[in-house]
């Protein structure tokens, strides 16, 4: 393994002007990363991925790299790209285990962080290596949020997130699982408690629906619902999913591997969604794919679509007497999420889009003092890169303003 990933280390041509940095969300300085790691200091190529991105080693296994870091490599445009992914696996999973922070001075101030996936943790780890006393706070009995429950194990091994959970506790971070703000707990109790400001991460986990008849139907799910405990559906040995990002790959992938005989995703559109990668594995699988069709009934036989054309202005319009049935024991609903209201209904002065998402600034300032936000909860559903990203913005924000008290 460590053979193959130094000569694909060698392959990297250190452009002056990286296509690759400039196509990674959060600027990873591949070219230096990679020359670090040949001139043998593997812990130091580690620490500049970790401190770029704290999720490094999990970005690696589960980025878009096809559009972004990969996909924007010079070698691509005529060959084979330097796979940085698997070089960055490499390199940041050898050194997690060997994080060392120093002595950090605390300062006793108390912050919340509510939801332990991506923006939660990022936020989490970087405001305890900077002093502060942290409280993250997770809804389930484990922490990862869509890492752990929307991210099927053969993509993202979950061993990873209790490695995390080990190094936040190592950091000081107390979390406390199976905790909902906003039933038993407050947001005004913590603040009555002593915390200075509250970070909100709690993600989008309420499935968006097609308003089309037949949704109610017991052969009927919803992909984040599915994804979360596959073990406890019986779904047949058909399925259809309607979607066609890389939620209802997994979707896909994770029913033939739970017994489905027959899984066939649908699209609206004639390209898809999810990314290139995404999709050949899926078709290895043995997914099988329809284009150009939109559902308009789900049955207790199968799903009901209608072919799909453009017109001349380039919108899809549907071809009349194009109905169809597909039969399938059940279908799986992938058309992405949308936030719960816990938290807004019970906290005063936090506005929200049309969407439920949260109003923030810039810098993830929600329109109540004290309280932060980041992640899919204020930009809706995004990739994981994103909102470690944006976090990286929003843990500046919240040490600015804690130092202004």
């Amino acid at each position: 393994m460590a053979f193959n990933i130094i000569t694909e280390a060698r392959r990297c041509l250190n452009c002056k002007n990286p296509g690759c940095k400039k196509g990674c969300p959060i600027s990873t300085p591949i070219p230096d990363v990679i020359r670090t790691f040949l001139d043998g200091d593997i812990d130091k190529a580690g620490g500049m991925l970790f401190e770029n991105n704290p999720l490094s080693v999990i970005c690696s296994l589960i980025c878009n790299h096809d559009n972004q870091c990969e996909g924007n490599c010079v070698l691509g445009r005529k060959g084979s790209p330097v796979h940085f992914s698997d070089i960055e696996n490499y390199i940041s999973d050898t050194y997690f285990d060997k994080l060392q922070f120093g002595e950090i001075k605390k300062n006793n101030i108390h912050v919340g962080v509510i939801g332990g996936g991506p923006a939660g943790i990022t936020i989490a780890i970087l405001l305890a290596q900077r002093g502060y006393n942290i409280t993250l706070f997770e809804s389930r009995e484990k922490i990862g949020g869509v890492l752990r429950y929307g991210i099927p194990e053969f993509r993202l091994p979950k061993q990873l997130l209790e490695r995390y959970k080990k190094l936040m506790i190592s950091l000081g971070i107390k979390i406390r699982p199976n905790t909902s703000i906003g039933t038993t707990i407050t947001i005004d109790d913590l603040f009555r408690d002593g915390y200075k400001a509250i970070f909100i991460g709690t993600g989008v986990w309420k499935p968006n629906t097609l308003h089309i008849k037949g949704e109610s139907l017991g052969n009927v799910h919803f992909a984040i619902n599915y994804l979360t405990n596959p073990d406890v559906y019986t779904l047949g040995e058909t399925l259809n999913v309607i979607g066609a990002g890389n939620s209802a790959m997994d979707v896909a992938r994770t029913a033939l591997r739970h017994g489905c005989k027959k899984v066939t995703v649908f699209s609206r559109s004639e390209k898809l969604a999810a990314s290139v990668t995404e999709v050949e594995y899926a078709k290895f699988d043995g997914v099988d794919f329809v284009m150009g069709v939109e559902p308009v009934e789900i049955t207790d036989n199968g799903t009901i679509f209608v072919s799909v054309e453009k017109d001349e202005e380039g919108n899809r319009k549907r071809i009349e007497g194009s109905e169809k049935l597909y039969p399938a024991d059940s279908t799986i609903i992938a058309v992405s999420q949308g936030p719960r209201d816990r938290i807004v209904s019970t906290t005063t002065g936090l506005d929200v889009t049309d969407r439920g998402l949260l109003v923030t600034n810039t810098y993830g300032k929600t329109t109540r003092d004290g309280i932060f936000a980041a992640g899919d909860v204020v930009r809706g559903a995004r990739t994981v890169v994103e909102a470690v990203n944006y976090s990286k913005q929003v843990a500046d924000t919240m040490d600015e303003y804690l130092r202004s008290l």
